[in-house]
């Protein structure tokens, strides 16, 4: 069964090296610019190359609660830092690898092993890191939350 979904995105340049993401799906809009490494580029603002980290960092928590939910995996926190790497590569700038470190904090230690596991699974199905042909760095941690009081 083949499956297609679309998604539409319009950019509209507003002055100098910036502009406006919209939707006709979405209800607000994002500034993006050049980022400020680059000539012209504007501090402050989401770039292309944040967004582009941003969307497999975010797809990774989604395709995540969605593995977990499925798995029944009791959890009191997720989070996951994103950093990507810039480079030439055959003389053209790409983002060249993304590194993800998600952490997992559990209620119980005996399901640190299923974590593992659903993190993993949620590696292997993130569709926009299987989208992008950057190297993705994969550090996943899974913490149990500490006990409240001890006996």
């Amino acid at each position: 069964m083949s499956i297609e979904h679309f998604y539409d995105v319009a950019v509209k340049w507003k002055a100098g090296r910036t502009g406006v993401l919209s939707s006709t799906e979405l209800d607000n809009t994002i500034e993006v610019a050049t980022p400020p490494q680059f000539p012209n580029g504007v501090p402050g603002i989401w770039s292309p190359e944040h967004l582009l980290v941003a969307a497999v960092n975010s797809c990774f928590m989604t395709t995540f609660l969605s593995v977990a939910d499925n798995s029944k995996l009791r959890y009191h926190s997720f989070e996951c830092a994103a950093k990507g790497k810039l480079e030439t590569v055959e003389g053209k700038y790409m983002i060249s690898e993304i590194t993800l470190n998600p952490v997992v904090e559990l209620e119980n230690e005996e399901d640190r092993e299923r974590a593992i596991r659903i993190l993993q699974k949620t590696e292997a199905n993130c569709l926009i890191s299987n989208s992008v042909k950057s190297k993705i760095i994969f550090e996943p941690e899974v913490k149990v939350a500490a006990l409240a009081h001890h006996s």
